[in-house]
């Protein structure tokens, strides 16, 4: 359905759009975006954001694997995508996420509505302020590299034996103030570079990590918006955002890691492109074992001419020979209980109850700080 089409169908409906996303500043630039982008499409819509705190957002002194995994960013948001018994909130259309936060196995009642352009899907090594260090490879033995990530510090370990790994939680102006502090354990953090680019912290980025030095995450500087599933309204809309190039190369890295039974927090490694003009795309991946101690990597490569079919079917290409070469040998044997010391017992994911709903954190867009 082209823009005309789109426009005359969702001003026969309505021309109001209730996005939703997380509290955290990242996340309401991210909501931001996405508001621009289907107001600059379809100059009709009106566009409102809501930022809620979840529990992935509350407790941050734990990895979180160890309590959920990054689907906790995922679930609570959703109740409010339909239709609820919560007055005080509204049904949303949409919900804004990384990507990369995304389970690769919505529940049946929802879907992917779209993926927008990425930003730069590297991660980003960043030094404490007045380090005189510029690469992993400058710090001594022994210096402290913060991570909450099981894909980066399984690759860091492979790569960088001679240093340690800590973890380190919280939204990134928290991270990196922990990291200037002059008592500072960590040298270093490892960072997503699309989140610091977003909202303005580029100049913090001392260099980018690329293959085969460090492989970035499924779905990684890209973002990915959730609807209700048969939502047709808010589908034709989701047309008229999405990015195809971007499209193709998260599908096919996110039917790899569906295809390998991995979740977000597994160190599983991908880089992707796809060429406009010939229409190749390309995906590696990398798998390594948290010791750092084993690992194995392939490529493929496919043309895609329209069907995101075909897209799916070079990360499954891909999965097949990683399992060829021990890939899920190596996903089976990872004890999550023993990696980054985490707690004896994990807190489960909550069904929230309207009692327990009801302490969510909920802004209106201009009331959140920036």
């Amino acid at each position: 359905m082209n823009t005309e089409m789109t426009r005359e169908y969702t001003l026969g409906h309505s021309n109001i759009v209730h996005i939703g996303g997380r509290k955290s500043r990242l996340a309401v630039v991210q909501s931001e975006h996405v508001k621009a982008a289907i107001e600059k499409a379809l100059p009709e819509m009106q566009c409102d954001i809501l930022a809620l705190s979840t529990l992935g957002d509350k407790i941050q002194n734990k990895p979180l694997y160890s309590f959920g995994g990054k689907a906790l960013w995922t679930k609570e948001l959703e109740i409010l995508l339909q239709p609820h018994d919560f007055p005080e909130y509204p049904q949303l259309d949409l919900i804004v996420h990384s990507l990369k936060d995304m389970p690769t196995n919505l529940p049946e009642e929802f879907e992917l509505g779209c993926i927008t352009e990425r930003e730069d899907p590297r991660d980003a090594l960043v030094m404490a302020k007045g380090s005189p260090y510029r690469t992993l490879a400058d710090l001594p033995v022994g210096a402290t590299v913060g991570t909450s990530s099981v894909r980066r510090s399984a690759q860091l370990i492979k790569n960088y034996p001679h240093l340690k790994f800590e973890s380190v939680r919280g939204n990134l102006n928290t991270r990196l103030a922990k990291l200037d502090d002059p008592e500072s354990v960590f040298s270093c953090l490892i960072l997503a570079a699309a989140g610091l680019i977003r909202i303005g912290l580029g100049g913090r980025i001392t260099s980018l990590l690329d293959c085969p030095e460090m492989y970035y995450a499924v779905g990684q500087g890209a973002l990915g918006v959730e609807i209700k599933r048969g939502d047709t309204r808010i589908k034709q809309i989701m047309r008229q955002i999405e990015h195809l190039p971007t499209t193709y190369c998260c599908l096919a890295e996110r039917a790899l890691m569906r295809y390998l039974e991995g979740g977000c927090s597994v160190p599983i490694g991908v880089k992707s492109d796809y060429n406009e003009q010939t229409k190749m795309l390309s995906l590696k991946g990398i798998i390594v074992s948290p010791d750092g101690q084993q690992w194995i990597e392939d490529v493929v490569e496919g043309v895609i001419i329209t069907e995101k079919s075909d897209a799916e079917k070079v990360g499954i290409q891909l999965g097949d020979l990683l399992i060829a070469k021990g890939a899920k040998e190596i996903l089976q044997a990872i004890d999550f209980e023993r990696i980054n010391r985490p707690p004896i017992s994990a807190i489960p994911t909550p069904t929230p109850s309207r009692a327990e709903f009801r302490p969510f954190e909920l802004h209106q867009l201009q009331t959140v700080e920036q």
